[in-house]
């Protein structure tokens, strides 16, 4: 069987297969939900949301009006849906103008109007809307503690909607009695669409007992302000079986496994027999990245547990917990603790890369490696195992000319690994 001449050029093209298999303008002219006698209003957050508008707009017949709010550098050009820009991954005043725009584009709506809502991820941070009780600067507060804590995305989102006016569910309860269907790119282990930008439009059934127990569990360290609010009813969020949302729809339009399950597809057609090992891996990326070499390591060595050729593929969303004071993202990390456990191993080479081009708060996605990527950063006196243990992972991808710039996609369907073994 004929062996992949250019690794690089060849897992970027798996990138690009598993990116287009969540594309809006493919996922949503499907899933369009039917026309109202009313109005149709569009609401939308994430990094995705501007380009899921713009596909939105050019398939619907009939007017429609709203607004949704992206990062800063993801907008995109809509006709009739106005697209605001704020702070990813902590919030900034513009998410706190766009959370107040979104509540009242739903407000004052009947029963016979539409709320299309164009929700993936990254709309946590978009979407600041803290109660009076509470400032904008209690909410970063929030966010960075958790940012920080290494705690699974579940756990922080069970955190972010007890401080908030605007998640879970209470936008699509302010937008009731009119019906809200919720068109949702899934980042999350699992496709649980609540926990997606902490489920603005979808109520979960995380309570405010477990909010306060995520707290203790990880040792966050927030405002008193907001614990104070945290031990208040007031902090109470809807429930699931709320009667405000019995005539909402969900429907879960792109997803890691599809995304996945493209990629692999295209590595078959190459001849190289593809393996998902899972769509929603979670835990340290360090950890993670030590697994993933261990079975790379396997079938190099020993043809076991997959012969030769083979293509690891693995989605969800790791962690890290910031232990110093480097630059870089989980899939960075992933990647550097990968490159020490395969280290000198020939015949490997990986990319790790989140869905919407950006890993953390850089401007990469992610980044290669290989069988060598340790010994270039010995040439270049480098310490791998310093670096990660400052999370400093970008620097060591930089420094190699080894990070992979996408530029942002338009989707977000979470982290993209995949390990290829010749």
């Amino acid at each position: 069987m004929a062996a992949i001449a250019n690794p690089r050029q060849f897992l970027e093209s798996l990138f690009a297969s598993a990116v287009s298999a969540a594309d809006p303008e493919r996922v949503i002219a499907a899933n369009l939900p039917e026309r109202p006698k009313g109005r149709t209003v569009v609401i939308g957050a994430g990094k995705g949301a501007a380009q899921m508008a713009r596909a939105l707009e050019s398939v619907w017949e009939g007017p429609l009006s709203g607004v949704v709010v992206t990062r800063y550098g993801f907008g995109a050009h809509c006709k009739n849906i106005e697209v605001l820009e704020a702070s990813h991954p902590l919030p900034d005043e513009g998410g706190l103008k766009a959370s107040k725009r979104l509540l009242a584009a739903v407000s004052g709506l009947t029963g016979d109007d539409l709320v299309v809502a164009l929700i993936c991820g990254g709309g946590s941070a978009l979407l600041p809307a803290p109660p009076p009780a509470l400032s904008l600067e209690d909410e970063i507060a929030v966010n960075r503690a958790l940012l920080a804590s290494g705690a699974p995305i579940s756990a922080m989102n069970a955190v972010r909607k007890h401080v908030s006016l605007i998640k879970g569910g209470r936008l699509a309860a302010a937008a009731h009695p009119a019906r809200v269907v919720s068109l949702v790119v899934s980042d999350i282990p699992g496709d649980d669409a609540a926990m997606v930008a902490s489920g603005p439009t979808i109520a979960d059934a995380a309570s405010r007992e477990d909010a306060l127990k995520i707290v203790e569990r990880y040792r966050l360290a927030l405002p008193e302000k907001v614990m104070r609010w945290l031990a208040s009813a007031a902090a109470d969020a809807p429930r699931p079986s709320d009667p405000r949302f019995a005539r909402n729809e969900v429907r879960l339009i792109a997803s890691a496994g599809v995304s996945l399950e493209a990629a692999a597809s295209r590595a078959r057609a190459a001849g190289i027999e593809a393996v998902i090992l899972s769509d929603a891996i979670e835990g340290e990326a360090r950890d993670v990245g030590l697994v993933h070499a261990a079975i790379a390591r396997e079938t190099a060595l020993r043809g076991r547990p997959f012969p030769k050729p083979a293509l690891l593929l693995s989605g969800g969303e790791t962690t890290v917990t910031v232990r110093g004071e480097g630059r870089g993202g989980r899939n960075s990390e992933f990647l550097l603790s990968l490159a020490l456990g395969i280290d000198g191993i020939g015949g490997i080479s990986a990319l790790a890369a989140d869905t919407d081009g950006i890993d953390g708060s850089e401007d990469n996605a992610g980044a290669f490696a290989d069988h060598t990527t340790i010994a270039r950063l010995l040439a270049r006196r480098l310490d791998a195992a310093a670096l990660l243990h400052k999370n400093d992972s970008w620097a060591a991808f930089d420094a190699l000319g080894d990070l992979f710039k996408p530029g942002p996609t338009g989707t977000n369907v979470n982290d993209f690994r995949a390990v290829l073994i010749q």
